[in-house]
């Protein structure tokens, strides 16, 4: 039987996969009815991946990355304009 830890860590990266099909299959949906509802899809995916990531990450199961500060931020922001 799996733990904890990985039967988070493993959701986690479904839901991972989940999105990038949803990202794909929306860019190249022409049918704006059928977008709309995987936009819908990928919406609520997303919020159930940030709900297992604090779970996972207040459990001590996942580490994020550090912050950037905030002049980073404006870096990138900069470069991405």
């Amino acid at each position: 039987m799996l733990q904890e830890k990985a039967m988070v860590n493993d959701a986690l990266s479904a839901v991972k996969s989940d999105l990038t099909f949803y990202t794909s299959t929306i860019s190249e949906c022409a049918n704006q009815n059928l977008r709309s509802t995987i936009q819908q899809i990928r919406n609520s995916c997303e919020t159930s991946q940030y709900e297992l990531f604090t779970i996972a990450q207040s459990k001590g199961y996942y580490m994020p990355a550090a912050q950037a500060s905030d002049p980073e931020v404006q870096q990138v922001k900069s470069q991405l304009q």
